[in-house]
C-alpha cells in the first residue's frame, strides 16, 4: 500500500465526512476506493451527471412525492436519505460547488455525516472548493503511479503479449525494463496503456522513444513549456573537458541504482560565461549524453495579464516537468527571464519577484528527478539569493576557448559542413581567432564558404583567415566587461576547461 493509498484509508477509517480527490486518473481512483470501501464493508454509491447513483440510493417508504429538483441539488438532497454504512463518490461536481443552494446542502449535511459515520468523496480533475466550504472539506491529491506500479503494469502487458500469437517480441531484459519504466514515469495508467499499445503497433516491441513521444503530448498541453527535440552531441561540443567530465560522473545519478547507493538526485548547474561559448550549446547536448527528454522554459510565457495568472503558470510548469521526469529542464538566459526582482514591488506589484520565489523554493525542495540547466551571460543581474548552495549543484564558468580548443571547434564545423579538417592548416587557423568565441568561429567557417562559393571553387585555408582578419571579436567590443566577469568568477565558479585561455587578446593589447 503506498502512501497516499494509507492516508485515503486512515481518513475513511476516521469517517471523514467531506474528501475532495483530485486526480485526472478517475477509473484507477474510483478502483482504489472500491477496494477501501470493499476493506471496510462499506457499501459505496457512485453518482454522475448523466446516470445518477449506481446502485440508487432507496427513498423511505414513506416518502412523499414532491417537486422535482436540479441533478446536483438532488445528489446532495438523496445524501440525507442514507440508512446504511455508506462511502459515496460524487463525480465532477466540481461545477456546481459556486451554487448557494449547493454550499447550503453540504453545510447542513455535514453535522448529519458527521454524527452517522459517512463519507463523501468529491472526484474531480480540478480543485474548485468554496470559502464557506474550506473548514469543512479535506483535499487530497492523488499522486501518478509508483514506479513499482508501473513496473506491474508494464508486465502484465507483456504476459498478455507472451500469451497471445503474435510476432511482438515480449521478452525484456532487467535493464531494457527498468528503462521503459523510467521513461513511463509521470504517465497515466491510461497514458501508459495507450503508448505500449501504439510502441506494439508500430514497433512491435516496447520502446521507449515510443513512451517520450507520449511526453510531448503532456508538454505541449501544458502551453509554458516546450519540448526540445534536442540533437546535438557532446561532440559538437569543443573544448571544456572539466564541464564535461563532471556530467559523464553524473550520467546515471537519476537512476534507481542511483538512490539505492545513496546518492541524492542532481539538482542542477549554472552555465556562466562568454556569450557564444557554447553554453545553451552544451546544455543541449546534456540530454544527448543523459538520454533524457528537455524541456525549456521560456520565463517570458509565465507572466501573463490576469491577476495570479503568473504564479498559477509557473506552478504548472513545475507540474509539468515533474510530470515529464526524469527530464532535464533548461532555462535559457536566466538574467534575463527574472530581472527586475529586486524593484517588483514598484514595477509589477510583487508579481516577478513571487514567481522568482516559486522557482527558488522549488530549486531547494524538489524531489522530483528533474535537472535544471540554467545558463546566463551577466552575472549583476542574477539575484544572488540564486547563487546560494543548494540551488545548483555546481557553476560552471564558460571562458573564451584556448589555442587547443579553436583547433576542435574548427574541427568540429568543418567536419559538420562535410570538409576533412586535415586540409587546412588547424593551428594557424587557431592562432589568427585569437579572443574569438565558439560561435564567432563558426561563422568565420560559414563566411569563408560563402566567399569560396561565390568563387566557384573550394573552401580554403585563406578564406577563413581573411574573414578572421576583417571580424572584430566580442572581446574587443566589450573587454572591461569580459574582464570583470572573468574577475568575478575567478574565486566564486568552477572552470568548465582545464587551461585558463589568454586573458588579453592580440587585438586588445594593440
Amino acid at each position: 500500500m503506498t502512501e497516499f493509498e494509507r492516508e485515503l484509508s486512515t481518513l475513511i477509517r476516521a469517517c471523514y465526512p467531506l474528501i475532495y480527490l483530485q486526480t485526472a486518473e478517475e477509473a484507477r481512483a474510483e478502483e482504489l476506493i472500491k477496494r477501501l470501501a470493499q476493506g471496510r464493508s462499506k457499501r459505496l454509491h457512485v453518482w454522475t451527471l448523466t446516470r445518477g447513483y449506481e446502485p440508487p440510493i432507496p427513498a423511505p417508504r414513506d416518502a412523499e412525492s414532491s417537486r422535482p429538483l436540479a441533478p446536483e441539488l438532488e445528489a446532495i438532497a438523496q445524501l440525507l436519505r442514507l440508512q446504511d454504512d455508506a462511502l459515496v463518490v460524487l463525480k465532477d461536481f466540481h461545477p456546481y460547488l459556486s451554487d448557494t443552494r449547493v454550499i447550503r446542502l453540504l453545510r447542513d449535511l455535514y453535522p448529519r455525516l458527521q454524527r452517522t459515520r459517512r463519507t463523501v468523496i468529491f472526484l474531480s480533475p480540478l480543485l474548485k472548493l468554496p470559502a464557506e466550504l474550506e473548514k469543512q472539506i479535506t483535499v487530497l491529491e492523488m499522486p501518478l503511479p509508483t514506479r513499482e506500479e508501473i513496473a506491474h503494469k508494464i508486465e502484465e502487458i507483456l504476459l498478455a503479449l507472451k500469451a497471445s500469437p503474435s510476432e511482438v517480441r515480449a521478452a525484456l531484459s532487467p535493464q531494457e525494463l527498468d528503462e521503459l519504466v523510467s521513461a513511463a514515469q509521470g504517465l497515466t495508467m491510461d497514458e501508459i496503456e495507450n503508448v505500449c499499445a501504439r510502441s506494439i503497433v508500430e514497433h512491435k516491441s516496447l520502446r521507449v522513444d515510443a513512451i517520450l513521444s507520449e511526453k510531448r503530448q503532456i508538454v505541449r498541453k501544458s502551453g509554458v513549456l516546450e519540448y526540445y527535440d534536442a540533437r546535438e552531441t557532446m561532440q559538437d561540443v569543443g573544448g571544456l573537458e572539466l564541464l564535461k567530465e563532471w556530467l559523464r560522473k553524473r550520467r546515471a545519478a537519476l537512476s534507481q541504482e542511483a538512490r539505492a547507493f545513496g546518492l541524492p538526485a542532481p539538482k542542477g548547474v549554472l552555465l556562466l560565461g562568454v556569450q557564444g561559448t557554447g553554453k545553451s550549446l552544451s546544455a543541449k547536448a546534456i540530454a544527448n549524453l543523459w538520454s533524457l527528454p528537455m524541456l525549456r522554459l521560456d520565463v517570458g510565457r509565465v507572466f501573463g495579464s490576469l491577476v495570479g495568472a503568473s504564479e498559477a503558470n509557473m506552478r504548472a510548469a513545475i507540474r509539468t516537468a515533474e510530470a515529464v521526469a526524469p527530464c532535464i529542464l533548461w532555462i535559457d538566459e536566466l538574467e534575463k527571464g527574472f530581472a527586475g526582482v529586486q524593484g517588483s514591488g514598484v514595477s509589477d506589484s510583487g508579481t516577478t519577484a513571487r514567481v522568482f520565489a516559486t522557482f527558488l523554493t522549488w530549486m531547494q525542495d524538489k524531489r522530483a528527478p528533474v535537472f535544471v540547466v540554467a545558463t546566463a551571460n551577466d552575472v549583476s543581474q542574477l539575484p544572488p539569493e540564486l547563487l546560494r548552495k543548494g540551488r545548483f549543484d555546481e557553476i560552471f564558468f564558460i571562458d573564451l576557448p584556448t589555442p587547443a580548443e579553436r583547433e576542435q571547434i574548427f574541427t568540429i564545423h568543418l567536419r559538420k559542413r562535410g570538409r576533412d579538417p586535415q586540409q587546412y592548416a588547424l593551428k594557424k587557423l587557431a592562432q589568427a581567432t585569437d579572443g574569438f568565441s565558439g560561435a564567432e568561429i563558426e561563422q568565420v567557417v560559414v563566411a569563408g564558404l560563402f566567399s569560396a562559393f561565390d568563387a566557384g571553387r573550394e573552401l580554403t585555408t585563406e578564406d577563413m583567415l581573411e574573414e578572421a582578419r576583417h571580424t572584430v571579436p566580442l572581446s574587443v567590443m566589450m573587454r572591461e566587461e569580459i574582464e570583470e566577469l572573468r574577475t568575478w568568477a575567478q574565486l566564486r565558479t568552477r572552470p568548465a576547461s582545464r587551461r585558463t585561455p589568454e586573458k588579453n587578446t592580440r587585438r586588445a593589447r594593440k
